[in-house]
Order: structure tokens, then C-alpha cells, then sequence
């Protein structure tokens, strides 16, 4: 395809009109402001529309779409005892297979190209995401409350392995098994080394959240003596590259720690707002040089999967916090929103506009009146643009969604198999 006469968001994520890009196969073969001579294939009018890099949701929980709007009101301890794990006690893996694809749709049409996802039956998860052409880093919560002579024969461990292990040699990158481990509180010490060991043992990368909470953070000093960063990085859970959810009450060495093990944070204020969490200290953590991704977290806490939602309100919220109009440029939350996100997940030739690199793009269309008229392309996209104004998302050069339409998801059955699963659960519990 090549996009023809469009302003793009370049490499430097600054502005450039009357671009010409043509895409092969999965990748961007030519940037540049002539058209490539002796083309004839697909043409894409670029007229009113902005080409930008697709985006990288770094921290969620896709399946808990079905969750959405379930437990408000709770504190996080609450939200989640009383009601996300009963409630995902009854998730079957067809269940999570339908729930999946309803989250697929809501990235897709939100720009998102790769997540990072932590969830239950991942397996079935996975099956759903390659049907509808998202790429992601994918990874089950293992989590244990007692303690076990072996931490491999748990569930959610041994499907780490066998996934790991079918996975690792299949030569399309598009799903990538990381290592998760819930959380310092829904583990133990000899969990936490042996999720790391085996980590190491084979290069994987690791997903976890950290410090999310108040609670968590001073009740993890109680019982070891230690921040759950400290804690994390003395059981070696930090040796290997590992994106850490929220941060939000992180302090002291922290910094220090995620910036030497080069630990890349996952910013979820929509749900650190939500369920009353408090605010990450971004500032503190950019300043030392930490690299901070975008994550929207589950759909359950958020409500939705817009990343385009998180960028505004991180940068407005982050703004008004440091009471400084200039923190969190725009060029540096699109830098967040996919090179920060990309390089995360180890994918290490995307997450730019750039020749060589994989063809992972979104087309917003500025034909609308609350895009005009332009001042500024990204101050327009940041403040102004809703997610219904990407009219195109395309992933490894495949169009997976285009004019509203998608080109691979069955949206009405996913929405009738996920409204009956609801019913169903409601009804158990």
C-alpha cells in the first residue's frame, strides 16, 4: 500500500506534510516527498489524514472487558477480593477465548497495534488475538497464597512453560510468552525466585505490578523490611528486562533500582484515578532517566482500552501536578505511547515512522470540526482527537481495521457470546 500525499508523524515525532510512504509486506520500504516510480498497486488518499505509529498498551488485562463497570466504587483490596476473583473464579477458557476478542476490538479501533497483557487461560486468550491480527506480549499472573514443595505444577506456571515452549521457535514474532508474576502480595518469597530463575533461564521477559496501592507498598515494608521494589530486586526478579504496573507509591532507592535494572514503568492513571490509587510520580521517575510506557490497565478498572484517553489525561493530569505546562511535551507522550511501549516488549523495529521498520500504523482522519482547523498535528491529536477518529489501523502491513469496518472480528457474535457468559456468572454468583 502506499499512503499518498499524507502528513506523517516522522521518526522524531515532529510533523511532515506531503509525505509519500509506500508499504511491503510487513514492513516500510520508503519515506520520502516523491512518489516511488512504477508503482501500481493500492493507493491510500492521504488528504486530511495524519499517519502516526500505531500505539503500545503496556499494562492489561483484556478479558476484563466482561468485568467492565462490575465493583465500582471499591478500594483496589476490595474491588478485587469481593469481586474480580469470584467472579473470575467462573471464567471458564472459551470464556476468556470470547471475552479476549471483545477487548480485541476496543484496541484495535482505539490504535493499538501490540499489548501486553496479564490475565487466566492465556492460551485461549492467544488463540482469539492472532484471529484478529494484534500483535502482544502475553503472560499469565502467577500468583500463590500457600506455600508449595514445587512452584512449577502451579496452573498458571505450567502454562507459562508449555506456551513458552510452544512458542519459542514459531518464527512469526507476533505473540511473545513473558514471564508474569501477579504481584508481591499475592506471592512468596521462594514463588518470586523461582519465577525469576526461570526468567533467566530462558531470557524472558517479565510482567508484574508494583506499589500500586498504599496498602500493598507499606504492608510489603511490614513483612519484609523492604519496598516491593527492593524486594523484587534482592529475589532477582528485576535481573531480566520487566515492565512494572503503576509505581504509583514508589520512593527512595526505588528510583535508583528501576533506573540501574532498566525497568520500564507502565503509567495507568485512568486506573490509579479510578480506584482511588493516587498519582504515579512520573516527573521523579523521567527526570532519573526511567523509561514510562502507557498502559490502560483491565477495562474492569479503566472503563475502556483508549489509549488515546490515557496520553490526554496523563499529560494533562501530570501537567497540572508539577503546575507545569511544559512537563510531558507531546513529542515525549508519543515517544511513551509506542517507542517506550515497543522497545518494552522487545521489538526492537517498530514503534516509529521510519524505513525498515515494521509497518505498524494508524491513520487519524481530520476531516472533522473539532480538528479545525490545525495549528499544531500533534497538540490536535493529543487534545482534541477521540479514538473514532482513527479511520485506519494497520499491523505488520495488514489492514486490520479500516472505515469502521474490521477486517477480522466478528463484532456482533463477540458481543452476543460475551453478554450470555455475563448472564451466566451473574447468576452462579
Amino acid at each position: 500500500m502506499l499512503f499518498k500525499d499524507i502528513t506523517i508523524i516522522d521518526e522524531n515525532y515532529e510533523e511532515q506534510k506531503h509525505m509519500n510512504v509506500l508499504v511491503e509486506g510487513k514492513s516500510i520500504k520508503y519515506i520520502g516527498k516523491e512518489i516511488p516510480k512504477d508503482y501500481r498497486g493500492e493507493v491510500y488518499d492521504g488528504k486530511n489524514k495524519v499517519l502516526a505509529p500505531g500505539f503500545f498498551n503496556i499494562h492489561c488485562h483484556i478479558p476484563m472487558g466482561i468485568l467492565r463497570g462490575y465493583g465500582d466504587g471499591l478500594p483496589l483490596q476490595k474491588w478485587l477480593f469481593e469481586k474480580m476473583f469470584p467472579y473470575e473464579d467462573r471464567l471458564t477458557e472459551e470464556d476468556c477465548y470470547w471475552a479476549g476478542k471483545l477487548g480485541a476490538i476496543e484496541l484495535i479501533k482505539s490504535g493499538v497495534v501490540s499489548f501486553t497483557d496479564m490475565y487466566l487461560n492465556i492460551e485461549n486468550i492467544i488463540t482469539g488475538i492472532k484471529e484478529s491480527g494484534l500483535k502482544g506480549n502475553i503472560s499469565h499472573g502467577i500468583s500463590a497464597f500457600t506455600e508449595f514443595k514445587d512452584y512449577k505444577e502451579i496452573k498458571g506456571f505450567k502454562d507459562t512453560i508449555r506456551l513458552y515452549e510452544k512458542y519459542k521457535d514459531i518464527a512469526d514474532d507476533t505473540i511473545k510468552i513473558d514471564v508474569g508474576l501477579h504481584a508481591e502480595y499475592t506471592s512468596n518469597g521462594d514463588l518470586v525466585r523461582e519465577v525469576a530463575a526461570y526468567a533467566k533461564e530462558k531470557n524472558l521477559r517479565v510482567h508484574t505490578h508494583v506499589s500500586e496501592t498504599k496498602k500493598e507498598h507499606e504492608e510489603c515494608k511490614m513483612r519484609h523490611g523492604m519496598t516491593p521494589t527492593a524486594y523484587f530486586e534482592k529475589n532477582g526478579l528485576l535481573d531480566q528486562p520487566l515492565t512494572a504496573a503503576h509505581c504509583v507509591w514508589i520512593e527512595g532507592e526505588d528510583f535508583d533500582i528501576l533506573k540501574e535494572k532498566d525497568v520500564t514503568v507502565a503509567h495507568c492513571i485512568s486506573s490509579n484515578l479510578k480506584l482511588g490509587s493516587g498519582f504515579a510520580p512520573i516527573k521523579e521517575m523521567m527526570e532519573k532517566g526511567i523509561k514510562v510506557g502507557f498502559g490502560t490497565d483491565g477495562a474492569s478498572s479503566n472503563n475502556n482500552l483508549n489509549m488515546l484517553e490515557e496520553m490526554h489525561l496523563a499529560s494533562m493530569a501530570n501537567k497540572g501536578i508539577n503546575h507545569n505546562p511544559q512537563f510531558m511535551t507531546n513529542q515525549e507522550a508519543f515517544k511513551m505511547a509506542t517507542l517506550n511501549g515497543a522497545m518494552s516488549q522487545g521489538r526492537m523495529d517498530t514503534g516509529s515512522i521510519k524505513e525498515g521498520n515494521r509497518a505498524d500504523l494508524i491513520v487519524f482522519d481530520f476531516d472533522k470540526a473539532h480538528l479545525q482547523p490545525v495549528h499544531d498535528v500533534l497538540s490536535s491529536i493529543m487534545f482534541s482527537a477521540q479514538s473514532q477518529d482513527i479511520c485506519l489501523n494497520m499491523i505488520d502491513g495488514k489492514v486490520v481495521y479500516k472505515d469502521n469496518e474490521l477486517t477480522s472480528l466478528d463484532r456482533e457474535r463477540i458481543i452476543y457470546e460475551v453478554k450470555s457468559i455475563n448472564k451466566r456468572i451473574l447468576t452462579e454468583l
